[in-house]
Protein backbone atom coordinates (compact mmCIF):
# COMPACT_ATOMS: atom_id res chain seq x y z
CA UNK A 1 0.00 0.00 0.00
CA UNK A 2 1.10 3.18 -1.09
CA UNK A 3 1.92 6.69 1.43
CA UNK A 4 -1.19 7.95 -0.65
CA UNK A 5 -3.36 5.69 0.40
CA UNK A 6 -3.08 5.78 3.76
CA UNK A 7 -5.30 7.55 6.47
CA UNK A 8 -3.59 10.17 8.70
CA UNK A 9 -4.85 11.43 12.08
CA UNK A 10 -6.71 14.46 12.05
CA UNK A 11 -3.76 17.10 12.73
CA UNK A 12 -1.07 15.56 10.60
CA UNK A 13 -3.13 15.46 7.49
CA UNK A 14 -4.61 18.83 8.19
CA UNK A 15 -0.91 20.30 8.62
CA UNK A 16 0.38 18.04 5.41
CA UNK A 17 -2.06 19.72 3.36
CA UNK A 18 -2.05 22.95 4.75
CA UNK A 19 1.18 23.60 6.10
CA UNK A 20 2.37 24.42 9.83
CA UNK A 21 0.95 28.42 9.36
CA UNK A 22 -2.82 28.14 8.07
CA UNK A 23 -3.81 24.51 8.83
CA UNK A 24 -7.26 23.93 10.55
CA UNK A 25 -7.48 22.45 14.15
CA UNK A 26 -10.60 21.27 14.86
CA UNK A 27 -13.88 19.26 13.41
CA UNK A 28 -15.53 16.64 12.64
CA UNK A 29 -13.38 13.56 11.03
CA UNK A 30 -13.33 9.57 10.26
CA UNK A 31 -10.86 7.65 8.30
CA UNK A 32 -12.56 8.62 4.95
CA UNK A 33 -12.06 12.36 5.16
CA UNK A 34 -8.50 11.14 6.70
CA UNK A 35 -7.79 9.08 3.35
CA UNK A 36 -9.03 11.76 1.15
CA UNK A 37 -6.84 14.13 2.42
CA UNK A 38 -4.10 12.14 1.82
CA UNK A 39 -4.10 11.82 -1.83
CA UNK A 40 -1.05 12.73 -3.92
CA UNK A 41 -0.28 12.68 -7.26
CA UNK A 42 1.80 9.02 -8.39
CA UNK A 43 4.34 9.24 -11.38
CA UNK A 44 6.28 6.19 -11.19
CA UNK A 45 4.33 2.83 -11.09
CA UNK A 46 5.53 -0.89 -10.57
CA UNK A 47 4.20 -3.24 -13.36
CA UNK A 48 2.56 -5.18 -11.04
CA UNK A 49 -1.07 -6.14 -12.54
CA UNK A 50 -4.17 -5.09 -10.96
CA UNK A 51 -6.89 -7.34 -8.85
CA UNK A 52 -9.27 -9.25 -11.02
CA UNK A 53 -12.54 -6.97 -11.67
CA UNK A 54 -10.44 -4.06 -10.06
CA UNK A 55 -11.98 -2.30 -13.05
CA UNK A 56 -15.65 -2.84 -12.93
CA UNK A 57 -15.23 -2.18 -8.82
CA UNK A 58 -13.92 1.56 -9.85
CA UNK A 59 -16.37 2.14 -12.03
CA UNK A 60 -19.49 1.26 -9.51
CA UNK A 61 -18.01 3.92 -7.53
CA UNK A 62 -17.70 6.23 -10.58
CA UNK A 63 -21.10 5.81 -11.55
CA UNK A 64 -22.71 6.15 -8.35
CA UNK A 65 -21.05 9.77 -8.71
CA UNK A 66 -23.67 12.34 -9.02
CA UNK A 67 -24.93 13.15 -13.03
CA UNK A 68 -26.72 16.27 -13.72
CA UNK A 69 -30.79 15.01 -14.39
CA UNK A 70 -29.44 11.14 -14.29
CA UNK A 71 -28.62 12.17 -18.15
CA UNK A 72 -25.51 10.11 -17.53
CA UNK A 73 -23.25 11.88 -20.28
CA UNK A 74 -20.30 10.97 -19.75
CA UNK A 75 -18.27 7.49 -20.58
CA UNK A 76 -14.76 6.24 -20.21
CA UNK A 77 -11.97 3.72 -22.09
CA UNK A 78 -9.76 1.68 -20.49
CA UNK A 79 -6.55 0.57 -22.27
CA UNK A 80 -3.31 -2.14 -20.91
CA UNK A 81 -2.24 -2.33 -24.21
CA UNK A 82 1.36 -1.60 -24.06
CA UNK A 83 1.09 0.44 -27.67
CA UNK A 84 -1.78 2.25 -26.83
CA UNK A 85 -0.31 3.53 -23.26
CA UNK A 86 2.80 3.95 -25.15
CA UNK A 87 1.22 6.55 -28.07
CA UNK A 88 -0.50 7.82 -25.49
CA UNK A 89 2.25 9.22 -23.40
CA UNK A 90 4.21 10.52 -26.55
CA UNK A 91 0.69 12.94 -26.72
CA UNK A 92 1.25 14.01 -23.31
CA UNK A 93 4.84 14.91 -24.19
CA UNK A 94 6.64 11.72 -22.95
CA UNK A 95 5.09 11.18 -19.79
CA UNK A 96 6.26 7.47 -18.81
CA UNK A 97 4.17 6.78 -15.67
CA UNK A 98 1.35 6.68 -18.70
CA UNK A 99 3.55 3.57 -20.05
CA UNK A 100 4.37 2.59 -16.92
CA UNK A 101 0.99 2.27 -15.01
CA UNK A 102 -1.15 -1.01 -15.39
CA UNK A 103 -4.48 0.88 -16.37
CA UNK A 104 -5.25 3.58 -18.11
CA UNK A 105 -8.48 5.39 -18.55
CA UNK A 106 -9.69 8.33 -20.56
CA UNK A 107 -12.67 10.11 -19.32
CA UNK A 108 -14.90 11.64 -22.18
CA UNK A 109 -17.62 13.88 -22.05
CA UNK A 110 -20.21 12.00 -24.25
CA UNK A 111 -23.27 13.37 -25.85
CA UNK A 112 -23.02 10.93 -28.43
CA UNK A 113 -24.84 8.31 -26.24
CA UNK A 114 -28.38 10.27 -26.35
CA UNK A 115 -27.57 11.61 -29.99
CA UNK A 116 -28.71 7.59 -30.67
CA UNK A 117 -31.05 7.19 -28.38
CA UNK A 118 -32.90 10.27 -30.05
CA UNK A 119 -32.21 9.12 -33.71
CA UNK A 120 -33.76 5.78 -32.66
CA UNK A 121 -37.16 7.32 -30.79
CA UNK A 122 -37.62 9.82 -34.06
CA UNK A 123 -36.80 12.66 -31.50
CA UNK A 124 -33.92 15.93 -32.17
CA UNK A 125 -31.80 16.18 -29.22
CA UNK A 126 -32.19 19.90 -29.35
CA UNK A 127 -29.87 20.92 -26.39
CA UNK A 128 -26.64 19.24 -27.40
CA UNK A 129 -25.24 21.84 -30.03
CA UNK A 130 -25.01 24.13 -27.13
CA UNK A 131 -22.13 24.92 -24.35
CA UNK A 132 -23.83 24.25 -21.32
CA UNK A 133 -24.57 20.63 -22.58
CA UNK A 134 -21.47 20.04 -23.12
CA UNK A 135 -20.23 21.72 -19.53
CA UNK A 136 -22.37 19.28 -17.83
CA UNK A 137 -20.95 16.18 -19.70
CA UNK A 138 -17.61 17.48 -18.43
CA UNK A 139 -18.47 17.91 -15.27
CA UNK A 140 -19.93 14.19 -15.25
CA UNK A 141 -17.02 13.10 -16.49
CA UNK A 142 -15.16 14.78 -13.73
CA UNK A 143 -17.04 13.67 -10.99
CA UNK A 144 -17.06 10.16 -11.67
CA UNK A 145 -13.44 10.07 -12.23
CA UNK A 146 -12.60 11.36 -8.90
CA UNK A 147 -15.10 8.88 -7.39
CA UNK A 148 -13.17 6.02 -9.06
CA UNK A 149 -9.94 7.76 -7.74
CA UNK A 150 -11.41 7.94 -3.80
CA UNK A 151 -12.37 4.13 -4.47
CA UNK A 152 -8.78 3.41 -5.97
CA UNK A 153 -6.77 5.21 -2.96
CA UNK A 154 -8.87 3.41 -0.75
CA UNK A 155 -7.81 -0.03 -1.97
CA UNK A 156 -4.10 0.68 -1.58
CA UNK A 157 -3.71 1.98 -5.21
CA UNK A 158 -1.99 5.19 -6.18
CA UNK A 159 -3.42 7.57 -9.27
CA UNK A 160 -2.75 10.76 -11.27
CA UNK A 161 -4.87 12.64 -13.81
CA UNK A 162 -3.48 13.18 -17.37
CA UNK A 163 -4.75 16.59 -18.72
CA UNK A 164 -2.77 16.66 -21.50
CA UNK A 165 -5.12 14.20 -23.59
CA UNK A 166 -6.59 17.74 -24.33
CA UNK A 167 -3.06 18.54 -26.37
CA UNK A 168 -4.26 16.15 -29.34
CA UNK A 169 -7.62 15.19 -28.60
CA UNK A 170 -8.22 14.27 -32.32
CA UNK A 171 -5.10 11.83 -32.22
CA UNK A 172 -6.78 10.18 -29.23
CA UNK A 173 -9.70 9.90 -30.69
CA UNK A 174 -8.35 7.95 -33.28
CA UNK A 175 -7.04 5.60 -30.82
CA UNK A 176 -10.35 4.61 -29.26
CA UNK A 177 -12.34 4.69 -32.61
CA UNK A 178 -14.70 7.65 -30.39
CA UNK A 179 -17.33 8.74 -32.30
CA UNK A 180 -18.42 12.55 -32.78
CA UNK A 181 -19.65 14.52 -30.14
CA UNK A 182 -17.49 12.57 -27.70
CA UNK A 183 -14.27 14.10 -26.30
CA UNK A 184 -11.35 12.89 -24.09
CA UNK A 185 -11.77 15.35 -21.10
CA UNK A 186 -8.73 13.83 -19.55
CA UNK A 187 -6.52 10.44 -18.58
CA UNK A 188 -6.00 8.89 -15.16
CA UNK A 189 -3.17 5.84 -14.74
CA UNK A 190 -4.05 3.88 -11.62
CA UNK A 191 -1.83 1.30 -10.20
CA UNK A 192 0.95 0.60 -7.37
CA UNK A 193 3.38 3.17 -6.44
CA UNK A 194 7.24 2.65 -7.06
CA UNK A 195 8.71 3.73 -3.24
CA UNK A 196 10.13 6.62 -4.81
CA UNK A 197 6.94 7.28 -6.57
CA UNK A 198 5.15 7.39 -3.08
CA UNK A 199 5.94 11.20 -2.43
CA UNK A 200 5.12 13.79 -0.22
CA UNK A 201 1.61 15.34 0.29
CA UNK A 202 1.13 18.68 -1.92
CA UNK A 203 -0.02 21.79 0.33
CA UNK A 204 -2.23 23.34 -1.47
CA UNK A 205 -3.47 27.46 -0.79
CA UNK A 206 -4.96 28.48 2.80
CA UNK A 207 -8.89 28.09 2.80
CA UNK A 208 -9.50 31.66 3.31
CA UNK A 209 -8.32 31.90 0.31
CA UNK A 210 -10.95 29.61 -1.62
CA UNK A 211 -13.80 29.59 0.82
CA UNK A 212 -15.54 32.62 1.06
CA UNK A 213 -19.20 32.93 4.10
CA UNK A 214 -21.72 35.03 2.22
CA UNK A 215 -20.29 36.77 -0.93
CA UNK A 216 -17.03 36.75 -1.87
CA UNK A 217 -13.58 38.64 -1.09
CA UNK A 218 -10.43 39.15 -1.44
CA UNK A 219 -9.01 40.92 1.67
CA UNK A 220 -5.87 39.31 2.58
CA UNK A 221 -5.29 37.31 0.29
CA UNK A 222 -1.61 38.10 -0.95
CA UNK A 223 -0.24 37.76 2.75
CA UNK A 224 -2.02 34.93 2.47
CA UNK A 225 -0.36 34.22 -0.71
CA UNK A 226 2.73 34.88 0.55
CA UNK A 227 2.37 32.38 3.41
CA UNK A 228 1.26 30.15 0.57
CA UNK A 229 4.34 30.88 -1.70
CA UNK A 230 6.98 29.99 1.51
CA UNK A 231 5.19 26.78 2.18
CA UNK A 232 5.62 25.71 -2.03
CA UNK A 233 9.05 27.23 -1.86
CA UNK A 234 10.21 24.87 0.62
CA UNK A 235 7.92 22.02 -0.22
CA UNK A 236 9.99 22.27 -3.75
CA UNK A 237 13.52 22.10 -1.73
CA UNK A 238 12.63 19.45 -0.08
CA UNK A 239 12.09 17.41 -3.46
CA UNK A 240 14.96 19.17 -5.12
CA UNK A 241 12.61 20.99 -7.72
CA UNK A 242 13.86 24.41 -8.79
CA UNK A 243 12.51 26.09 -5.30
CA UNK A 244 10.21 28.73 -7.31
CA UNK A 245 7.15 30.29 -5.24
CA UNK A 246 3.79 29.22 -6.26
CA UNK A 247 3.20 32.64 -7.72
CA UNK A 248 6.02 32.50 -9.97
CA UNK A 249 5.00 28.87 -11.31
CA UNK A 250 0.91 30.43 -12.34
CA UNK A 251 3.36 33.00 -14.27
CA UNK A 252 5.13 30.83 -16.46
CA UNK A 253 2.58 28.20 -17.06
CA UNK A 254 0.01 30.94 -17.33
CA UNK A 255 1.23 33.91 -18.60
CA UNK A 256 1.97 32.40 -22.05
CA UNK A 257 0.09 30.83 -24.38
CA UNK A 258 2.96 28.14 -25.11
CA UNK A 259 2.01 26.98 -21.56
CA UNK A 260 -1.14 25.32 -23.38
CA UNK A 261 0.64 23.07 -25.42
CA UNK A 262 -1.88 23.42 -28.55
CA UNK A 263 -4.76 23.48 -26.23
CA UNK A 264 -5.39 27.43 -26.90
CA UNK A 265 -6.86 25.45 -30.33
CA UNK A 266 -9.52 23.63 -28.46
CA UNK A 267 -12.34 25.21 -29.99
CA UNK A 268 -11.80 24.60 -33.53
CA UNK A 269 -10.87 20.97 -32.21
CA UNK A 270 -13.93 20.72 -30.35
CA UNK A 271 -16.07 21.73 -33.46
CA UNK A 272 -14.48 19.31 -35.56
CA UNK A 273 -15.22 16.51 -32.76
CA UNK A 274 -19.36 17.71 -33.15
CA UNK A 275 -19.72 20.04 -30.73
CA UNK A 276 -20.94 23.28 -32.35
CA UNK A 277 -21.04 25.30 -28.83
CA UNK A 278 -24.07 27.54 -29.10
Amino acid sequence: MGLSNTSLPQNEALKQRYGEVNSPTEGPWNDVVGAILSHRSVRSYKTERLPDFTLETLMAAAQSAATSSNMQVWSVVSTTDPNKKKDLAKIAGGQKHIEQCPLFLVWLADLSRNERLGNEEGVEIVVNPYVETFLVAAIDAALAAQNAVVAAESLGLSTVYIGAMRNNPEKVGELFNLPSMVFPVFGLCIGYATREGEGEIKPRLPQPAVVFQEEYGVDGEQELRAQYDKEMSEFSARHEIAADTWTKKVLARMGKLSGMNGREKLMSVLHSMGFPLR
